[in-house]
């Protein structure tokens, strides 16, 4: 079963193909198409001068038959027997000519030579420009060497000068740079996953979206309706209300319109609003994206990057594109997550898992694990759904990803991990569903745009909030994989001496892996002090709720020897469980703390000092 977004709708592939530049191509190619057929429906063809088909004869008449046709034409066209105009035209310039040419010795030999009896005819030239150019009296040729300079020099040179300036403001993935500036410069240790829509909203591309004056009225609407979404302190309602609506226009605009996506309100926006809800829901994945790179960007002293803000971000794309309020994160009947993985389903309300809590099906998990017929029956007999309301809840749940992990830890050729070893993580994350796709798009429809599933690999310590590894993850490339996959493992193989049978049968695993939906991963980092690191590998979906995997991981690394002796098994590796139990794998203080901040924001400044009085990797490990 494939989403209802699995293919590009037409109106995407419009507005990808109207962009400036190939609009004003297009506009080129239509006014060429233009000049070619003015000029093929005004050109003539040239003809040629043929003296027995004017006197309408046939070759090798004879003089006599050559005099008698010229005297027919001229009682016909002679200006004393005819005074039309275009008569003595023709007369002289046709009926005569071709006379002489065949009886005038010189006008013959004229004629045989040039194909003309007045001689050698020049050939004019000219410039392929629309009449109405050239009827200007003694001014044609300063019009033609405008055209020239015009179209040859000045619009190519105005197109380079306008595609360099817009390309010099954008990267790679068409994110404007000042937002990449303000995005690094706001990016904290300790920001809070509440507070990073905070820093999110202050992209650039949203501070050019206009404020009309038009907009205050339905802003104001928008804001009683999602007023319980904007983290005000209820205590002091007035005065954080009065604040809210001091802060700059644009960010206030963004903010609600955000908030309407989340809490599915965007049905009482006007036209105007709307086309903006649209923008910023249009762009809010690149910015998602490169916002997250900012969180794990590795920093000094030890090269790391941050790991509460990370999943503050991941909480948030999945909150926006499942059109979930941040809210229904808290923590709830045992769930760290809260009811958002049940609200990104068909038809579930905040009524219906009252029902159901009532059978004890108070997690996500829980709901997943039971069998399909079960279900079913809890779902039509408890929550009051129909058969067919039961059926597209099975479709979402068996569209849904489970990730599993088989990675290791080791430095290259050697037994063991030592201070600062090139430390490299290499194995495979699978991908499986219960409908056996691989290459799928999420199930969102409240996001109006086409999303393609990613998700984000990091190895982490969670109590030192550092991201030692970050990599983005895409199952949606099986052909690039299909490349990358077999050439890394040829490589290593290649590099550990194994024989030609082994190096071939290494590389038929990896092909046939990669087409069962595993991807592989690798990445390096230096080894750090002496001791034992308890890391956790996090495999975090940026468009699903619910489906989020972590394992936990032990590093252990020795003392660097003068002899440089090496011993033992340094990476103890903690087994990751499938479908959704590996959150009991992992100490529970540890996540809970990253994943209930939409309600704690008391703890913000604490978060923080732990954090920087944690930056530095000995207060994490264990001797």
């Amino acid at each position: 079963m494939q989403s209802g977004k699995y293919r590009k709708s037409i109106f995407r592939r419009i507005s990808n193909f109207s962009t400036y530049s190939n609009l004003t191509l297009l506009m080129l190619w239509v006014i060429m198409v233009l000049l070619a057929y003015h000029i093929k429906s005004s050109s003539h063809e040239v003809e040629v001068f043929e003296p027995f088909s004017i006197l309408g004869l046939e070759h090798g008449a004879t003089d006599s038959e050559i005099k008698k046709a010229y005297r027919r034409l001229s009682i016909q066209y002679h200006p004393d027997k005819n005074p039309d105009p275009e008569a003595h035209n023709y007369f002289v310039e046709y009926i005569s000519k071709a006379y002489q040419a065949l009886t005038d010795p010189t006008s013959r030999e004229n004629f045989e030579k040039y194909g003309h009896p007045d001689g050698r005819q020049g050939l004019q030239m000219g410039i392929a420009l629309p009449q109405f150019l050239l009827n200007i009296d003694g001014t044609s040729g300063a019009v033609n060497l405008l055209g020239i300079v015009g179209i040859c020099i000045i619009l190519p040179l105005v197109m380079a000068v306008m595609y360099l300036s817009r390309s010099s403001k954008y990267t790679g993935n068409y994110v404007l740079k000042h937002t990449l500036s303000a995005y690094f410069y706001l990016m904290k240790p300790s920001l809070a996953p509440s507070k990073v829509m905070d820093v999110f909203i202050k992209a650039a591309e949203y501070m050019e979206i206009p404020v009309r004056r038009s907009d205050g009225e339905p802003l104001q609407r928008l804001f009683v309706l999602v007023r319980s979404e904007l983290n005000l302190d209820l205590k002091n309602i007035k005065q954080e209300q009065a604040k809210f609506w001091k802060q700059h226009p644009a960010l206030v605009k963004t903010e609600l319109l955000v908030q309407a996506q989340l809490t599915r309100e965007s049905a009482c926006l006007s036209p105007s609003l709307q086309r903006d809800f649209r923008r910023i829901l249009e762009v809010a994945p690149r910015l998602l994206e490169e916002l997250m790179k900012m969180a794990v960007l590795q920093r000094p002293p030890h090269g790391h990057g941050w790991l509460r803000p990370a999943i503050g971000v991941v909480e948030l794309s999945q909150s926006i594109i499942q059109a979930v309020p941040l809210s229904a994160r808290k923590a709830a009947g045992g769930s760290t997550e809260g009811i958002a993985p049940f609200l990104q389903l068909p038809h579930f309300s905040e009524a219906v898992l009252k029902k159901l809590a009532r059978k004890k099906v108070r997690t996500f998990e829980d709901f997943r694990d039971l069998n399909q017929q079960e279900r079913a029956d809890l779902l039509t007999k408890v929550a009051g759904f129909s058969p067919s309301e039961s059926q597209d809840v099975e479709m979402v749940l068996e569209m849904m990803p489970s990730i599993t992990f088989d990675i290791k830890c080791e430095t290259e050729g050697e037994e063991a991990i030592q201070e600062g070893d090139i430390v490299t993580m290499r194995g495979w994350v699978t991908l499986n569903r219960k409908n056996h796709r691989v290459r799928a798009l999420p199930h969102c429809p409240q996001y109006p745009f086409h999303k393609e599933e990613n998700f984000w690999l990091l190895l982490a310590d969670p109590n030192s909030n550092n991201v030692w590894i970050s990599q983005k993850v895409s199952f949606m490339d099986e052909s690039a994989a299909l490349i990358a996959a077999p050439k890394v493992i040829r490589e290593s193989k290649e590099w550990a001496g194994a024989s030609p049978k082994e190096l071939t049968s290494a590389v038929k695993e990896a092909v046939e892996k990669v087409r069962n939906g595993s991807r592989l991963v690798i990445g390096r980092f230096l080894a750090p002090e002496e001791g034992t690191y308890n890391l956790t590998l996090y495999c975090l979906s940026d468009s699903w709720l619910g489906c989020d995997t972590k394992m936990s991981l032990k590093l252990k690394v020795l003392k660097r020897t003068r002899a440089g002796t090496r011993g033992g098994v340094q990476v103890e590796e903690g087994a990751g469980v499938e479908d959704g139990v590996e959150e009991e794998e992992v100490e529970e203080d540890e996540y809970d703390d990253d994943e209930s901040e939409y309600s704690d924001d008391e703890d913000d400044v604490e978060h923080e000092n732990v954090a920087e009085g944690s930056a530095d990797d000995s207060d994490n490990k264990e001797d």
